[in-house]
């Protein structure tokens, strides 16, 4: 059997379409559709079926993906490593949001980039959770850490932590408020104060309102700056309040540089994923950084 048309086939299974397994592969879709004929034609059973959207892998086919993609997996590992000595350390590609990728994803595996027979070499791209997706799937990345679970067989996603969100501002601010903790009913007077945010749309802040105050803030950025650690930074100068997530302003609250305006009974939270293409924790260096990632994540909600 064609090791080529094995390979065409597991990433159209793992894609769930042609379209988007012809452009993982750099061929063109009739290309794609002629090969996986092929190998239909060798086996003699369908191993997809069409669909409207994509295609669905027939018993057969699941069958056949799950013995052949392990070790077609491998023999790229094989291929991607060489055998000489120089090739000993693995280059992982993380991808993830800047503000926790480069305060937690990174230093927790910086360890692993220690000088030994097992050491990885660490490329980090900061994206939203569409654009490290989007680039994982395309092989640009082996890793990504996003708040958003993938669908489709391509992408396997994991837990791994959930991040409580706070909603804070400066001191001189909390006193203008009102002294003490705010209740519920508190947002027509939250919402006569400047907000610092990281989009127009307000995503924190709305994600925050709907679930404390079941409402939709009537409110408008005042400051807007694609980075929580500037978020913080403009909040501490007095800029107006902010929703953060805690370990991203835990510090600065136990310095008293910021306040916590409520503390709710539920506090919202918002969980990320450790994303990988489907199959590939069979490669050393990426089910290492994985396994790592877990356990760092273990003290960190």
């Amino acid at each position: 059997m064609d090791l080529a048309l094995l390979r065409t086939f597991v990433t159209v299974h793992r894609a769930g379409s042609f379209t988007r397994a012809a452009a993982l592969l750099g061929l063109s879709q009739p290309a794609v559709t002629s090969q996986i004929r092929a190998l239909e034609r060798q086996l003699g059973r369908p191993l997809f079926l069409r669909q409207a959207r994509g295609v669905t892998p027939t018993t057969i086919g699941d069958e056949l993906a799950h013995k052949a993609a392990p070790h077609l997996d491998a023999l790229v590992e094989i291929t991607e490593a060489g055998l000489d000595e120089e090739s000993a350390v693995r280059t992982l590609h993380l991808a993830g949001p800047p503000e926790f990728t480069a305060e937690r994803a990174l230093p927790a595996l910086t360890a692993l980039t220690r000088n030994d027979d097992q050491s990885i070499a660490l490329r980090a791209s900061f994206g939203t959770a569409e654009e490290s997706l989007e680039g994982l799937a395309a092989g640009h990345h082996d890793l990504a850490i996003a708040t958003a679970r993938p669908r489709g067989a391509l992408l396997t996603a994991t837990p791994l932590c959930d991040e409580e969100h706070v909603l804070v501002a400066a001191p001189r601010w909390a006193a203008r408020i009102g002294s003490g903790k705010l209740h519920r009913d508190a947002a027509p007077a939250l919402e006569k104060f400047p907000v610092v945010e990281v989009h127009e749309s307000l995503p924190l802040v709305s994600r925050y309102w709907s679930s404390v105050f079941d409402s939709r803030p009537a409110v408008s950025g005042t400051v807007i700056v694609p980075d929580l650690r500037a978020v913080l930074a403009c909040v501490v100068t007095g800029a107006g309040l902010a929703v953060l997530p805690r370990y991203l302003c835990a510090s600065a609250l136990e310095r008293g540089e910021v306040v916590a305006l409520l503390d709710p009974p539920v506090p919202p939270l918002r969980t990320y994923f450790l994303v990988v293409r489907t199959g590939t924790l069979v490669l050393p260096h990426i089910a290492r950084a994985h396994e790592w990632l877990l356990r760092a994540a273990v003290d960190w909600s």
